[in-house]
């Protein structure tokens, strides 16, 4: 991977198309949902972020020769599912973050009863856009199938979950590296690979390509992590839109921590480069190529 940070010109314009579906989406499911709920159901998805899980699933979509515009409306999938790892993991049971996205975070606005409810609420929302997306796609059943078992399987204990549990309990002492790979995998790399992973199998992609795609989202994953990891240390909090140096207060396991500024931003190139490794063999791959130098490259 390069060192190029300047944004590629198609995420504006699939980002315009993400926020508009997913507000589309709210729009119909948060029909008749209590107002108690339904505020701050929208408040934690459509609150300013990056999108970055979305966008890749759409690019992994059309790097495994995938058509359709209607993709977008799986991506809020993924989305969705990332919202609510945020409301969770900003809970003051979990990190007590204030801020999120240049915003207060969804249990400072709205209370933590709510902020709880929000999240239980986001993953069954998840489901349900794939069930939506399946029409629009033309996907057929086993498809379906297989786009639900690969989000809930990133999701759940021996994902997202799992690994926010490791994260906690590696609070204040030292781990090695293999633990701190576990974690970061669970917490952050599985969802960014089951993002990319979908993609390809909504467009009918191969076990190979898909097998492919998974191992190029788990080692960018990783590496988004490690820049994550970075960013908390050199960021400031207006940029960040979070609080910088949390993870030094929580005392938290991170690639800095465990092995230095320098090692880390060695780590993180690495990891990128065994990302892009695993794209060599797919023919319409620039848009994910050039998706996840930004990725790497970001200063937020």
């Amino acid at each position: 991977m390069n060192s190029r940070t300047v944004e590629p010109q198609f995420l504006e314009p699939w980002r315009e198309r993400i926020e508009a579906a997913l507000l589309s989406f709210l729009d119909t499911e948060l029909t008749g949902v209590p107002v108690e709920l339904a505020a701050p159901l929208r408040y934690a998805v459509l609150s300013p972020g990056k999108r970055i899980r979305p966008l890749l699933l759409m690019a992994a979509h059309r790097a495994a020769g995938g058509s359709s515009d209607r993709v977008v409306d799986l991506a809020c999938s993924v989305e969705l599912v990332h919202a609510y790892s945020l409301v969770h993991d900003d809970l003051p049971c979990m990190d007590d973050d204030v801020l999120r996205r240049g915003r207060p975070t969804v249990h400072v606005k709205y209370g933590v009863g709510p902020a709880v409810m929000v999240g239980a609420a986001l993953m069954p929302l998840a489901v349900q856009a794939i069930l939506r997306s399946a029409g629009s796609i033309g996907l057929d059943d086993l498809t379906t199938r297989r786009l639900i078992a690969s989000l809930t399987a990133a999701s759940g204990a021996t994902g997202m979950v799992g690994g926010q549990l490791l994260d906690l309990r590696a609070e204040g002492r030292s781990v090695g590296l293999v633990e701190l790979e576990s974690i970061h995998t669970g917490k952050t790399a599985r969802l960014i690979s089951a993002s990319v992973a979908m993609g390809g199998i909504a467009a009918g992609a191969d076990e190979a390509e898909v097998a492919r795609l998974e191992r190029f989202g788990l080692q960018l994953g990783l590496a988004f992590q490690a820049i994550d990891d970075i960013l908390d240390l050199r960021g400031d909090t207006q940029k960040l839109g979070k609080e910088s140096g949390r993870d030094t207060a929580l005392r938290k396991a991170t690639y800095p921590g465990l092995f230095g500024m320098e090692e880390a931003e060695r780590i993180s190139r690495r990891l990128a480069s065994a990302a892009a490794s695993e794209l060599a063999e797919l023919d319409e791959s620039a848009e994910l190529r050039d998706l996840a130098w930004y990725i790497i490259n970001r200063s937020h």
